[in-house]
């Protein structure tokens, strides 16, 4: 199990294909708990959007096809549904390098999370309310052009605007890329308030390993388009592969980037 919660998520052993040729997924696995936050980790190249995508239905659009395997979400199969038909059962993905409408204001573009709904001009202005209860920086920037606001403040609105459609599971794709640590840090913060407060599940796909596994509480490691290794991210944090090939410490818990560099030659977990 991932978490406390009955699995929200399965991807049973899927195989990603692009433009028919290219193997991309090769057999990848995994829960995620309702009420859970975890963590796809891995280099840039290992699969992690390529999973997101799949999951959202999202890979037709770059000529990718799920060919093998299952996706389930609440207990039945998705995989041949829409984008827009998953976004109502409640799974919304933020993608990587935060997507804002430039030319919108920062609440245009958290409106435009709330296409989809039917439940009321009233309800839509109250969880506009509640974005801005969690992303304060949003409400003084509410006028601004999206376009001209900070990276962190743009990665704000693309998350606010997920959190819009009413969403019990985000899949959310790097959202520490090109962030100062700072910045970083403050987002990871608000995710886990939304996880506790709000009871959104999320699917985390994140090369800063460090950060992901604090905030997470389980962990898959891919290489390769394969699932190398999973754990309880307090276990993933310890293992001294992890801590090598992801966070450059040794054994001894100094960098020792020369160590780093031979793990493709070395692969100790591919045994």
């Amino acid at each position: 199990m991932t978490g406390n919660g009955a699995p929200l998520l399965i991807v049973n052993n899927i195989e990603v294909i692009y433009d028919h040729v290219i193997l991309v997924l090769k057999g990848v696995s995994l829960e995620v708990p309702e009420g859970g936050i975890v963590a796809l980790l891995g280099a840039n190249g290992a699969g992690k959007t390529t999973t997101l995508k799949a999951i959202s239905n999202l890979l037709g659009a770059e000529r990718g096809d799920v060919t093998k395997g299952s996706i389930e979400y609440m207990g039945e199969r998705v995989d041949s549904l829409t984008p827009s038909e998953l976004v109502k059962r409640g799974v919304v993905q933020v993608m990587e390098g935060r997507r804002c409408f430039e030319h919108l204001t920062v609440e245009e573009n958290l409106l435009t999370g709330a296409y989809l709904r039917k439940d009321g001009k009233a309800a839509v202005k109250r969880d506009v309310e509640m974005v801005y209860h969690y992303f304060p920086r949003l409400k003084e920037r509410r006028d601004a052009q999206a376009g001209y606001t900070s990276g962190g403040e743009q990665q704000m609105t693309a998350l606010g605007r997920a959190l819009m459609a009413k969403p019990k599971m985000i899949l959310l794709d790097e959202p520490s890329m090109g962030l100062a640590p700072q910045l970083v840090e403050e987002i990871f913060d608000i995710v886990k308030d939304l996880n506790e407060k709000e009871k959104v599940s999320f699917l985390l796909a994140e090369q800063n390993t460090n950060m992901a596994l604090r905030y997470a509480r389980y962990g898959y490691v891919l290489e390769n388009g394969r699932v190398v290794m999973d754990g309880a991210a307090a276990t993933l944090r310890e293992n001294e592969d992890i801590k090598e090939f992801y966070l450059g410490l040794d054994r001894g818990g100094r960098k020792s980037y020369r160590n780093v560099k031979h793990y493709r030659r070395r692969k100790r977990w591919l045994v």
